[in-house]
């Protein structure tokens, strides 16, 4: 049985310290340099530092999206990847985010991806993300976060209400923030100061939301982790202690990646989402970096494997019947295999068989998930991978509750089950 670092703990620490994309790789940097993994700039020319460097342990980020690897042998250029996301439905702050409504300080915000909107009212809300500023030389970024109760999108009282039901949310009029009462200092500059820099010094920001209560093992013998951020932060830090943890796992040779990008939840269109060149171009600039060439890259592309990690439905206690009734997937019960016959998944034969291996190699159990078939069935960067780049790709994950809400829950034993599964797949036996 493969032994893991990883545990609901570490998972809880990791998710408070990174409330965005962008928090998520300085999390996930942080870690590497801890572990000896140099960063790389993809800018500079690689050939000589990756050619020559034994150890063969890299990084690069691009924004919210990073990906790291261990080249174990020079000779064999094949690619075993874990793949992920990094970032989270949630609510953000629009660029002219001031206004004033029934007496009250507003800040306008936008959902992002498939938020759960209700999950949002009557959570004291803190602000991160990064902001683009004025320099000598151009433009620098600066990564900041507010961990303080600023924002807060009230509910509407019951006895307002026409059936006293509850109200269908209107994301352009019923998710905006209160941020205090008109007269105080403004939203852009009060970021700003809290960031260290100008307020006129700020040319653009990506500021988003993020609920301040912290991450807590939970469950009357804690059984259970209830987080923000699950979908995917679970996966990128499963991911990350695979990486880390098969330093030292013979296994097989070739490269172990660890791909984590940002823009999934609104399709991965993006610089560095998914469906970008930011993983084909720097597997490729790995094989020639160490002396391979294009026909070299092509045949190992042939040859190598992805896991797509995203998180996975369990089956839900109060609502069995939205579940497919023959595949039960249950919290605590081991990794999940996702399978999709209209490929929403990217899961086929032979994918199924390599991470069943790897479950097994790890001495974890498997878990099949299908989608009910009269549901429409989400994605995940797996197709995308799949169709960008040609390589075997299946889809798995760890199983949750209340996905995509603001806080969401899985078992606590699952977070070293699907690590170990990871570690499993990048070093096989």
């Amino acid at each position: 049985m493969i032994t893991t670092t990883a545990d609901a703990t570490g998972l809880a620490a990791f998710v408070d310290a990174s409330p965005s994309p962008f928090h998520v790789c300085a999390t996930v940097a942080a870690a590497l340099r801890d572990a000896g993994w140099t960063e790389l700039s993809e800018t500079d020319p690689w050939g000589d530092r990756v050619g020559s460097d034994s150890a063969g342990t890299f990084f690069v980020v691009r924004g919210g999206s990073i990906i790291a690897w261990d080249a174990r042998d020079a000779h064999d250029a094949t690619f075993r990847i874990v793949g992920g996301h990094t970032d989270s439905p949630n609510l953000r702050v629009k660029q002219h985010p001031e206004y004033s409504s029934a007496g009250l300080a507003m800040v306008g915000l936008e959902p992002y991806g498939g938020a759960w909107l209700n999950s949002w009212l009557d959570r004291d809300l803190g602000v991160s993300g990064r902001l683009a500023l004025r320099a000598s030389d151009g433009v620098r970024e600066v990564l900041f976060r507010i961990d303080e109760p600023i924002l807060r999108v009230p509910q509407l009282a019951i006895h307002l209400s026409e059936d006293r039901k509850g109200v269908s949310l209107d994301p352009q009029r019923h998710v905006n923030a209160v941020w205090g009462v008109p007269g105080g200092p403004g939203f852009v500059e009060t970021v700003a100061d809290h960031a260290g820099v100008a307020a006129g010094d700020v040319l653009g920001w990506e500021i988003m939301t993020h609920d301040l209560a912290p991450s807590a093992v939970v469950g009357a013998t804690g059984d259970l982790l209830s987080a923000p951020r699950l979908d995917n932060q679970g996966t990128c830090y499963a991911g990350l202690r695979a990486l880390l943890d098969a330093r030292d796992r013979a296994g097989a040779a070739g490269t172990r990646v660890l791909a984590l990008f940002d823009h999934e939840e609104v399709g991965s269109g993006s610089d560095r989402g998914a469906a970008s060149d930011f993983l084909i171009t720097v597997l490729e600039r790995i094989v020639l970096a160490r002396g391979g060439d294009r026909d070299g890259f092509l045949a190992a592309m042939a040859g190598s494997v992805c896991a797509s990690g995203d998180m996975a439905h369990a089956t839900h206690p109060n609502y069995p019947d939205r579940h497919e009734p023959s595949h039960t997937i249950a919290v605590n019960g081991g990794p999940v295999l996702k399978v999709n016959q209209n490929l929403r998944y990217a899961s086929d034969a032979g994918g199924e068989a390599v991470f069943a291996i790897a479950c097994a190699d790890a001495g974890v159990p498997l878990q099949r998930y299908v989608h009910r078939a009269d549901l429409p069935c989400g994605s995940t960067i797996g197709p995308i991978t799949a169709t960008r780049t040609g390589l075997t790709t299946v889809d798995v994950g760890a199983p949750q509750l209340a996905m995509h809400s603001a806080r969401e829950v899985m078992g606590a034993a699952d977070v070293a089950s699907y690590s170990a599964a990871l570690q499993a797949f990048l070093a096989p036996s």
